[in-house]
């Protein structure tokens, strides 16, 4: 039976001031490095969603003046294992990105079962660690823009 996530989600890159990010591994997929992702529900805008996000795989409670829509967007192919929570014949995503700045050693809660270990890495040693070419991407930028 098919699911019925929808093909729209977000990927809000945390960092704090001297530009370490956040990145949380995959408690399905050990080695799996990533930001915060996740699919939109029902009739959130894609702040609220951001938002949600951030707080259920953080821990990390903001506000949508907090975070910083860079009106910027990736379609990609969904991994085969995931297509089954998809409505059928849904192949592709198209992922929406954000950031948001938080202080200095910021403390972090994980839910154990979407995610089992996190760190702070300096932007370049993040984005070299993701898995994914999106969030490589959007970190890099972070990084070049400012420098």
């Amino acid at each position: 039976m098919p699911g019925t996530k929808k093909p729209v989600s977000v990927l809000v890159v945390i960092h704090d001031p001297s530009l370490n990010i956040l990145l949380l591994e995959r408690a399905a997929h050990p080695g799996y490095w990533q930001s915060v992702t996740g699919s939109q529900e029902a009739d959130e805008n894609l702040p609220t969603t951001a938002m949600r996000e951030v707080a259920e795989e953080t821990g990390i409670m903001c506000a949508p003046d907090d975070l910083r829509d860079w009106r910027m967007t990736n379609r990609f192919e969904i991994f085969a294992e995931w297509r089954d929570r998809y409505p059928a014949g849904v192949t592709h995503n198209t992922e929406h990105i954000f950031s948001l700045c938080v202080p200095e050693n910021t403390t972090v809660r994980t839910n154990p079962d979407e995610h089992r270990a996190w760190r702070w890495l300096p932007w370049h040693e993040a984005a070299t660690a993701c898995f994914s070419w999106t969030n490589r991407d959007a970190i890099m930028m972070l990084g070049r823009a400012a420098n």
